[in-house]
């Protein structure tokens, strides 16, 4: 091992690190569209994953996620990475079955933090049920590591952004805060301890809040990530025309992120994200500016936004906090307005 820490190599840290989401629909815009009839989900679709009709009910889930350290210990930040990469396959509705290492590497670090990383990654697969079948690995400035993670899903239970129901509860299955708190972290004015709520977060699986649906009416489910609660939500309600109502006096937000928030320790992608999806979010008059910040604050490895009944709801929350994950009915389904999502306060 050397001295150097993980999150000194790099600029930013996390889902932080995602393309700016106007650059990102622009680039995404001008590609073409290669039509197959077996393809149920592509890349136009703002989803988490894509899917492939394999013809006897089930559909083939594909997805990747690669991203640099917001933490400094390496088996820590490979276990972060293993689980963002890997829910991409739950918040479809799917099990995710295979993983493919990717892994960029500094020549300033020893390999045996390398060893470290995939060692992260592997212990959380393992706890997913999904087998890590190899990779590939390449030399660079900054660390970064993730996965290709291939999965299979019941086409009848597929998950999509596009499908929330005007009626529907909106259900929030972790706390906000990881990119505040981690950037905190970095400049050294969060120890540790105060860090701790927000790795001991990003490297709960999302298998459990997937899981607890599988007998529940659900209709849309994202992954919060990169976008911020807010981003995220701006795709489901468009892609599903409808308008999000959400309670910000219900949001659950991890500890001292509102504080951190307060003293300025935004990340960069939360600047980017309220630019980007701002105009379509309309926020209540008296909303605290670090709630909003927090908002906009883009997740790593964060939980799953999913539409259901209104009569599952209930049940939903309380399987999941009976386990221990902090989830919460945050909101509503309305007809579509002006704003893609409504922030009441």
């Amino acid at each position: 091992m050397t001295g150097v820490r993980l999150t000194e190599l790099v600029e930013a840290a996390g889902c932080a690190a995602k393309l700016p989401p106007e650059s990102l629909a622009k680039v995404l815009a001008d590609l073409p569209r290669l039509e197959d009839e077996r393809l149920v989900v592509g890349f136009d679709a703002s989803d988490d994953a894509c899917v492939y009709d394999l013809g006897d009910g089930r559909g083939l889930v594909e997805t990747t996620d690669f991203f640099p350290p917001m933490v400094d210990d390496p088996f820590l930040f490979g276990q972060v990475a293993a689980a963002n990469a890997l829910s991409d396959v739950w918040a479809m509705g799917g099990a995710p079955t295979l993983a493919l290492n990717l892994l960029c590497f500094p020549n300033c670090l020893g390999i045996e933090v390398a060893g470290e990383i995939l060692a992260g990654g592997a212990d959380k697969c393992r706890e997913a049920g999904c087998i890590v079948a190899g990779g590939h690995s390449i030399n660079g400035h900054e660390p970064k590591y993730g996965l290709a993670v291939t999965g299979f899903v019941e086409l009848d239970r597929l998950l999509a952004s596009g499908g929330a129901h005007v009626g529907d509860a909106l259900v929030l299955t972790k706390a906000l805060g990881t990119g505040i708190l981690t950037t905190a972290h970095k400049a050294e004015l969060l120890d540790d301890a105060g860090v701790r709520v927000a790795t001991d977060s990003m490297t709960t699986l999302n298998k459990a809040a997937a899981e607890a649906l599988r007998d529940l009416d659900a209709h849309a489910a994202t992954d919060v990530t990169g976008f911020s609660l807010m981003g995220h939500g701006c795709e489901m309600a468009e892609a599903s025309g409808v308008t999000l109502e959400v309670d910000a006096t219900v949001v659950p937000v991890m500890a001292r992120a509102r504080e951190m928030a307060r003293l300025g320790l935004i990340p960069a992608g939360a600047y980017r994200n309220r630019d980007f999806f701002g105009p379509r979010v309309s926020l209540a008059p008296g909303l605290p500016l670090d709630l909003a910040d927090v908002l906009f604050d883009p997740q790593t490895s964060g939980g799953l936004l999913v539409a259901l009944s209104e009569a599952d709801a209930e049940a939903y929350v309380a399987r999941l906090r009976d386990a221990g994950h902090p989830a919460a009915r945050v909101g509503t389904v309305r007809p579509r307005g002006t704003a893609s999502v409504i922030v009441g306060y």
